[in-house]
Formats: structure tokens, C-alpha cells, sequence
């Protein structure tokens, strides 16, 4: 196994220069640029910019000196946020959504794998017909309908909890569980279906058959081999979730790193882009390379050679 992770781990390196460098590419042919507007600036200002950030170079001598820095951990100043790195950027406004993100994976998985595993030991009955109805409709409710719903019942309505901002344990819940209701929706119905298939394997007949009490075949055999789908959706959920969901930062007004990355967006902050798309591709992989390894100790039959 040890091999295994080195090998892996040194393939996320270059992996992520490969992102990189097309989101580079993609982000000099999108027409405009950070300093264009509505009022064209006088050809010597202009000059002068483009000369300040490398842009009178040509193309291969900026993506030499774009490289050379992020291989050294450097993306440079904002372009927007003056005098601000877009690693003090990326650091300050990753523990809000990491905040929002593990909270709401957390609270997704209480309930998507409560909801699939009594789903599948009752197949067919109302319990299970009805918990997979919810999850549809978790998964059919986009999250900009179900935030401003939350906000209009439990905020407006009722005066239980703060519509917005950030703040104390209360300002948590209705970004968390907007964050939590599709992943929730997607967990119950991928353990639903990892336990079905499992609870009908062989081996599950053969430990019922040894006189195994059915919380013992339950939890020890069946729901390892169970969770192997909810692995699966695990590393790029999570990774996903840690590096921001613009809708919920935008719905509830928290200065998350999906927010500051949409506006990195309008704004043609290219450092800063990159910054966020390096580090979102790197958390990818090694979430991906985490579940991998965990595949080992769900299921037995896995080997890593």
C-alpha cells in the first residue's frame, strides 16, 4: 500500500500543473481583460499596466514566469485586491466554507446513512418508499430555492434563527442544512442501493447461516461492503464542499472561497483564479487518493499492489 499512496501522491503534482495551465489557456481567450471597462483607458495607462503585470511579454515568456512561481507555492498579488497575496486570500476565506462544508457532510451522512440503511433492511415497505420520495425531492430541490425557503420560514416567519451573515452557532444551522439536503438526498440513495446488493450476497447468506444475530451481520459484514458507493461520492463531495458552494455563500452572505472565486471570475483577477483552481484540483486528488486507501479497509477483496 505504501508504494501505492507514493506513486499516487507524486502524480498530483503534475496533474494539477496540467489544470493549471489550461485554466491559463482558457482565461487569456476568454475576450477582455482585468483592467477593461466601459470607458476605454488612454494608450499609455494601458501601456503601463501591461507592463507592470508582464503582459507586454510574450505569451510563452508569462507562462514561464507563471509556472516558475506556483511550483515555488507563489501565485502572485490579486490583481483586484491590491496589495493582498492570493495565498492570504485563499487562507482567510477557506475556514468559512470549510466551516459550512464539514458541518454540512457530517450532517448529510447522519441521516443519508440512517435513511439507506433502514431503506434497504425494509425494502418495499412506507418507510422505504417514502425516505426515497424525500430524497428525490432533496435532490429535485435546487439549493437557491431551498435556502430562501428556509430563510422565509424559520427567519421571517417564525424568529427562530438569523436570515443571513455570519456569526455564532445559530447563523450555522440554515446554511448547513441547505448544504447538507441534496448530499443527504444523493447518501440515502447510494447506501440504499450498496446495501441492497450486499445484503443479497453471498457471504451475508453464509454469516445468517452460521447463526449470526442480525445486528452482528448488519454492522461487522454488510454495511462495509455497503458504504463502498458512498466512498466513492465522498472524495470529490467533500473536496468540493471544503472549497466553497457559491449558492448557499451567495444566499446567506457568507464570505466564503466560492464567493471570493466568482468574483475573481467577473473581476479577470487571473492569479487569483488560478490560486483557487491549483488548490481545488489538489484537494481532489488527495481526497480521491484517502478514499482509495479506505477501499482497502471497507473491502477485503481490494489489494493494493
Amino acid at each position: 500500500m505504501l508504494s501505492f499512496i507514493i506513486r499516487r501522491t507524486l502524480i498530483i503534482i503534475p496533474m494539477a500543473l496540467i489544470v493549471v495551465t489550461l485554466t491559463w489557456g482558457l482565461v487569456r481567450l476568454a475576450p477582455g481583460n482585468f483592467y477593461t471597462g466601459e470607458k476605454k483607458l488612454p494608450a499609455a495607462i494601458e501601456a503601463n499596466i501591461k507592463k507592470k503585470y508582464g503582459l507586454d511579454q510574450p505569451w510563452y515568456t508569462q507562462y514561464g514566469m507563471m509556472m516558475s512561481n506556483i511550483i515555488r507555492g507563489d501565485f502572485g498579488d490579486s490583481v483586484k485586491y491590491q496589495g493582498q497575496s492570493v495565498n492570504e486570500i485563499i487562507t482567510r476565506h477557506l475556514p468559512y466554507s470549510a466551516t459550512i462544508g464539514i458541518l454540512g457532510y457530517l450532517l448529510a451522512l447522519l441521516i443519508g446513512l440512517s435513511a439507506g440503511t433502514f431503506a434497504a433492511l425494509k425494502q418495499n415497505s412506507s418507510f422505504d418508499y417514502g425516505s426515497m420520495s424525500l430524497a428525490m425531492l432533496g435532490l429535485s430541490v435546487p439549493n437557491f430555492v431551498l435556502g430562501p425557503l428556509l430563510v422565509l420560514v424559520f427567519s421571517f416567519w417564525l424568529y427562530w434563527l438569523p436570515p443571513a451573515r455570519w456569526g455564532g452557532i445559530a447563523g450555522l444551522i440554515l446554511p448547513v442544512c441547505t448544504l447538507a439536503a441534496i448530499y443527504a438526498a444523493y447518501i440515502a440513495r447510494l447506501t440504499r442501493a450498496g446495501m441492497l446488493e450486499v445484503l443479497r450476497s453471498d457471504y451475508i447468506r453464509t454469516a445468517r447461516a452460521k447463526g449470526l444475530d442480525e445486528k452482528t451481520v448488519l454492522f461487522r459484514h454488510a454495511l462495509r461492503g455497503g458504504l463502498v458507493p458512498v466512498l466513492s461520492f465522498t472524495g470529490p463531495a467533500l473536496a468540493a464542499l471544503l472549497a466553497g458552494t457559491v449558492v448557499v455563500e451567495k444566499v446567506f452572505a457568507i464570505p466564503g472561497l466560492g464567493n471570493i472565486f466568482i468574483q475573481s471570475v467577473f473581476n479577470r483577477d487571473e492569479p487569483l483564479i488560478l490560486g483557487i483552481v491549483a488548490f481545488l484540483s489538489i484537494l481532489i486528488m488527495v481526497f480521491n487518493l484517502i478514499v482509495d486507501v479506505c477501499y482497502g479497509f471497507l473491502d477485503p477483496r481490494i489489494r493494493y499492489e
